[in-house]
């Protein structure tokens, strides 16, 4: 059957509930519930970004390294890399780095103590020589120095030479002693870019130089060989640079 509205009176009833029909679907579309999906994807934009071109070298497990020593033991315990040893050994990347930007942070043990990270490294079997961003626990405290694991030894500061006074000099400056947190977390950051290197603790630029001895290899973490301490690391990542 149709109705048919002939006088303005109706007409007005036509509008008004047209217009509260409109109105009803205006507000359940404000009240809409969002589907699981869209409410996921409502969190994930809320959340920061991820940092751009960096890589996590200890993701959930160590299936990116390796121990080319046949001793020495390396364990995830929750978001950290554990090494404990008897003697000196180098957990390294299966992987090989020419120009990057690398980051770690290392906790020291107490008492006596001494690790460093190993990059652009040499490694066989039994074997792990080249450059190493050193981690001093004693009072010299070189830390963030460059040493040439198994070859030339100290590079920066050096113990010969002509820049021996002057190298050894630069650690003994306030904020270069100081760098290094003792009984804490300390980060260091390595850059590589050709022959330029630059070795950076908790944000202070300890060694700035050139040397072109190698260009590209593996990372690694080393465990000094103090029988019974446990070397800690964490949050192990690498942007490679072109």
């Amino acid at each position: 059957m149709m109705i048919s509205f002939t006088n303005s009176r109706s007409r007005s009833l036509l509008t008004l509930a047209v217009s509260i029909v409109a109105f009803l679907i205006a507000a359940t579309g404000c009240t809409e519930k969002k589907t699981p999906a869209e409410n996921d994807q409502s969190t994930k934009a809320d959340e920061p970004p991820k940092a751009e071109g960096w890589h996590n070298l200890v993701d959930g497990d160590l299936a990116q390294w390796t121990n080319p020593y046949p001793y020495g033991e390396a364990k995830l315990v929750g978001e950290e890399v554990h090494l404990t040893a008897n003697k000196k050994f180098f957990l390294v990347t299966k992987e090989d780095f020419a120009n990057f930007v690398f980051e770690a942070e290392i906790h020291l043990p107490e008492g006596k103590a001494n690790s460093g990270i190993m990059f652009r490294c040499n490694v066989e079997p039994g074997k792990v020589f080249g450059y190493q961003a050193e981690c001093d626990g004693s009072d010299r405290r070189w830390s963030a120095g460059l040493y040439d694991e198994g070859r030339r030894r100290w590079i920066w500061p050096s113990k010969t030479g002509p820049n021996a006074e002057s190298s050894q000099a630069h650690f003994k400056k306030p904020e270069i002693a100081g760098a290094l947190k003792r009984n804490d977390w300390n980060l260091y950051r390595i850059t590589c870019m050709g022959s330029k290197i630059k070795i950076e603790l908790n944000d202070v630029t300890v060694t700035e130089l050139e040397d072109d001895t190698d260009s590209s290899g593996p990372f690694g973490i080393q465990h000094h060989g103090e029988k019974g301490q446990t070397y800690r690391f964490r949050n192990i990542r690498v942007k490679q640079l072109p």
